[in-house]
């Protein structure tokens, strides 16, 4: 019995979900848990041997899903990648906007193409998918968005000036589309990850930097992908999540429940 009440919180069974940058660590991670939770997965990203590796796995589990190459900088290869889900699955329920990229240089050495990057990767991806995919929710009389920001949105951090930016954009902009279609009955909802070491900021992470950060970390640890599961369910059931939209979900072992 309890398992059924769970399932009809958090179940996704006959969902389609899209994760733009489910070739990434992070967006691997939520791919992998909406599809345990039951829905048919489109990972979609630029690196097709990492996407059809990532699509084998969620099949090797038990679940089912596909991959779609996109640009998520390109309002063309956004909409063809929601044409392919609608030609694949005849709608799209669910899409989580995971595209991300850092510029990991001090201030005054940032170029204005890698500031320009950064934002169009991280910014402009989320706007275009949003709208896109949002538009088409709409039509259908509903569907869940998930954004993903980053606790730099809510505290500046040295050395990720254009991250920091695009992310507290982010934040803003999810607020701002949340309220735009609720009328529609699609939530629109961020998650902000805290320190999570992926491809993009391991770089940054000397020995100096890591005492740091764990010394403004209560739980005195990284976070696992795995760990951002269970709050992009919430965000993304339509049980459990029903009444949620405009909301920051921070998922950072206490980070940004540091002021001093």
């Amino acid at each position: 019995m309890g398992n059924d009440f769970l399932e009809s919180l958090f179940g996704l069974r006959d969902r389609t979900a899209v994760v733009i940058g489910g070739t990434g660590v992070l967006g691997g991670a939520l791919a992998d848990g909406l599809a345990a939770a039951g829905a048919f997965v489109v990972v979609a990203g630029r690196g097709e041997d990492r996407g059809e590796a990532r699509v084998s796995a969620i099949r090797a589990a038990g679940g089912d899903g596909t991959f779609v190459s996109v640009d998520a900088t390109s309002r063309a290869s956004v909409r063809a990648l929601l044409e392919a889900t609608i030609h694949a699955r005849g709608r799209a329920d669910i899409l989580v906007n995971c595209a991300g990229v850092n510029s990991a240089v001090p201030y005054h050495e940032i170029t204005d193409e890698d500031f320009a990057r950064v934002l169009d990767t991280n910014l402009t991806s989320t706007h275009l998918g949003c709208q896109i995919f949002g538009g088409h929710m709409a039509s259908l009389g509903g569907g869940a968005i998930l954004n993903i920001g980053s606790v730099s949105a809510d505290k500046p951090l040295s050395k990720v000036f254009a991250y920091s930016a695009s992310k507290a954009a982010v934040v803003n902009y999810t607020k701002n589309v949340a309220r735009e279609l609720a009328p529609r009955h699609v939530r629109v909802n961020v998650l902000c990850p805290g320190f999570f070491p992926a491809e993009q900021n391991r770089k940054i992470l000397s020995a100096e930097r890591v005492a740091a950060i764990m010394g403004q970390t209560p739980m005195n640890r990284f976070g696992n992908p795995e760990e951002l599961v269970g709050a992009a369910l919430l965000l993304c059931a339509p049980a459990a999540g029903s009444f949620v939209t405009g909301a920051e979900l921070y998922v950072d072992g206490g980070f940004t429940a540091m002021r001093f």
